[in-house]
């Protein structure tokens, strides 16, 4: 089923069904590694979201990806990089982790001139989903009419999934009330009643249903399947002034991208160096999947639905989303 199938028509959301050209997210060159001695830098600080995403970059340091090609990667936890925009700017941070939703927002403010530098995640079954509480009356989508639903950060990737479910069951947007609230609190504001369900993203999906919570949406599937969640960002800027750098780095990205995407083993060993999520719990978990490079028709289609729900001021060409990194 299409991901713009329920947006409801007074939007006019223009979705281009067809695949976009042009550009290419540079995320197929794993080829021979450069000599440290062309670099135009070779130590480099890189923003990771402690969530499963990440998990390539640990992967290409533990096995010497980025060493082979005379790189140095030090990491620094971030939580968006909304929150390290000086960093960004100033160059002092290379790249980072981002969300799709997040890369667009930056961009449509005037904030910044991002790039995806790779593709990490697009969506999988029951990796994110809209919980009630245990007991709860509300047992369908249908049923959250007039409700409260929290989200993480409004205006974005859990807004608009729900929108699209809650459509799809008769109801529009302004039928609810989103509030913000961290992952990490929603489980106490559904048990106190601050809020009548909540959306959530693995881990916090599992260990919320082990909780007692009831899933009643799972919002990457049918309508909103494989939906591109994060990958990793670059400036323009820094693509610019440092491209013999930004090639060996994304050789040894890539190429440890292939390995998360074919080894769920090599992902569940490096989780738990860089998160709070133990090894048995990020081993159980659900994951959604690992590619090497993000289907562009997905990619517009979310850039429309955040346009058509007022998310984003002018409309988005997904193609120029994507870094042109040579291999």
């Amino acid at each position: 089923m299409k991901l713009a199938r329920f947006v409801v028509a007074g939007m006019a959301i223009a979705l281009t069904l067809s695949a976009c050209g042009g550009g290419g997210s540079g995320q197929t060159g794993t080829g021979g590694a450069a000599s440290s001695g062309g670099l135009e830098k070779t130590q480099l600080l890189v923003g990771v979201v402690p969530v499963p995403s990440s998990a390539s970059l640990f992967i290409a340091e533990k096995r010497g990806f980025f060493k082979a090609e005379g790189l140095t990667v030090k990491t620094e936890i971030i939580q968006a990089p909304q929150a390290v925009m000086p960093k960004i700017l100033n160059g002092s941070m290379d790249a980072f982790m981002t969300s799709y939703v997040a890369l667009m927002t930056i961009n449509d403010s005037g904030a910044a001139k991002l790039k995806l530098f790779q593709h990490s995640q697009e969506a999988a079954p029951n990796v994110a989903g809209v919980v009630v509480a245990k007991g709860s009356p509300i047992k369908a989508p249908a049923d959250l009419k007039g409700k409260t639903i929290a989200v993480n950060v409004l205006k974005a990737l859990g807004q608009t999934l729900t929108n699209a479910h809650l459509q799809e069951a008769g109801l529009k947007p302004e039928d609810v009330k989103y509030v913000p609230v961290a992952f990490a609190d929603q489980l106490t504001a559904l048990s106190s009643g601050k809020v009548d369900a909540a959306w959530l993203v693995e881990p916090f999906l599992t260990a919320a249903k082990k909780s007692g919570a009831t899933q009643i949406i799972d919002t990457t599937s049918g309508v909103t399947a494989g939906v591109p969640i994060d990958g990793w960002g670059v400036t323009e800027d820094w693509l610019a002034k440092y491209p013999k750098t930004a090639a060996a780095f994304h050789r040894a990205l890539a190429k440890a991208q292939q390995i998360a995407s074919s080894d769920r083993k090599a992902i569940d060993e490096v989780v738990p160096t860089y998160t709070q999520i133990p090894a048995d719990a990020a081993a159980a978990m659900t994951l959604g999947r690992f590619s090497m490079e993000a289907d562009k028709a997905s990619v517009q289609k979310l850039a429309d639905l955040l346009q058509g729900y007022g998310y984003l001021k002018s409309k988005v060409d997904a193609a120029q989303l994507f870094a042109p990194v040579s291999g």
